[in-house]
Formats: C-alpha cells, sequence, structure tokens
C-alpha cells in the first residue's frame, strides 16, 4: 500500500467563491474528520494529492500547520467533465485500527470455451483491514467458468488480515450466455415485396 506525505493549509474561508479561487490556486479543499475530533477544514496541493489517489486507498501522513496526522480518503469528489478534483473528505486513522475500505478486484483467466459475457457485480469488494496495512486489490481467478457461473465475495481469497465486509453471498462476478442478435422482422421485407 502507498505512503505519501502531504503538508495541509488550514482553510478560513468558505463558498463556493473560496473554492472556485482555490482551486485556481492549484489547492483543494478538504475536510479531515474521525476519532471524535471537531471537522478541520484545510487545503491541498492539487496536482500532489492527485498523484497520491493514483494508489486506491492510499495511506497518508498529513502535516496540519506542524501537526502530523495519518488519514485515508473517504470521499473523494471530482468535477464531471474534466475530471479535475472538486473536494476530498479525510479520515483520521491509527495504526493498529481496522477500517472499512473498498479495494478493486482484478480479473484473470479465461472462460470456458463459447459465447460468454462476463458481468460484474463489484468493481471493488468491501472489506476491513488494518489502516495501515490495506490490501491495494484482490485477485478474481475466472479461468474455465462457463454460462451461468458465478463467483461470490465468500469465494474470494483476501489477504492476511482483511475481513469481507459484506454479505458473503453477493454475487462479485457471473457469467452470462452471450445473446445473438435478433434477426430483421420478417413484416419489413414483405411490405417492400408488396409494394413492388
Amino acid at each position: 500500500m502507498a505512503d505519501v506525505n502531504l503538508t495541509a493549509t488550514v482553510r478560513s474561508e468558505f463558498g463556493k467563491g473560496a473554492a472556485r479561487r482555490l482551486r485556481r490556486e492549484e489547492r483543494v479543499p478538504a475536510v479531515i474528520y474521525g476519532h471524535g475530533a471537531e471537522p478541520q477544514h484545510v487545503t491541498l496541493p492539487s496536482y500532489d494529492l492527485m498523484m497520491a489517489l493514483k494508489s486506491s486507498n492510499v495511506l497518508i501522513n498529513l502535516d496540519v500547520d506542524g501537526k502530523k496526522q495519518l488519514v485515508i480518503p473517504k470521499d473523494v469528489q471530482r468535477e464531471a467533465i474534466r475530471g479535475f478534483l472538486v473536494h476530498i473528505d479525510l479520515l483520521i486513522v491509527k495504526k493498529g485500527e481496522k477500517v472499512s475500505v473498498e479495494i478493486p478486484i482484478h480479473v484473470e483467466g479465461e472462460l470456458a470455451p463459447g459465447q460468454h459475457v462476463l458481468e460484474h457485480g463489484l468493481n471493488a469488494l468491501p472489506v476491513e483491514a488494518e489502516a495501515t496495512h490495506i490490501p491495494e486489490s484482490v485477485t478474481v481467478s475466472v479461468e474455465g467458468l462457463a454460462a451461468g457461473d458465478s463467483v461470490a465475495a465468500k469465494d474470494i481469497k483476501l489477504p492476511n488480515g482483511a475481513t469481507l465486509d459484506t454479505d458473503g453471498d453477493t454475487i462479485v462476478i457471473q457469467v452470462l450466455a452471450a445473446q445473438a442478435e435478433e434477426p430483421a422482422e420478417d413484416g419489413e421485407g414483405d411490405a417492400e415485396g408488396d409494394a413492388e
């Protein structure tokens, strides 16, 4: 799991206008919360934050006015069209503490011969893991699966220290038979023949 150092600046201005000014200055508004502490409003350097968020469930060592805090991203808001960062919520965590996160699912293997479609019920698996040892991802094998087969959450081998944080019977991946395209309706050809 990635470990990143960022420096935050305490924010005193609020509202849309202030947020726009911050983004023009290449800063992202953020809120730090957790462990019963009052929410703290800060700004973070947008480029450094964007690079940090390339790793899922990144652990951030945050320096806020000389005070160190360990945080993980909990809610990231992006602009819908261009995708730049608009706002982020950061959850304070402590070493040894368990946190609920979603880890990406990677699929590997070849399906059984035939026309099949792989349908993802989940793209990320909800797990509970120690805050400083959050798994980067889980791998699911679909080797030899055929239409009608599926993989449930309880069938996935989790990394050491991680436990499932969803119903074990939740379908993560299922294999469907590919649908053949429907032929053109016969009525259309008849209408043309009648016209001639």
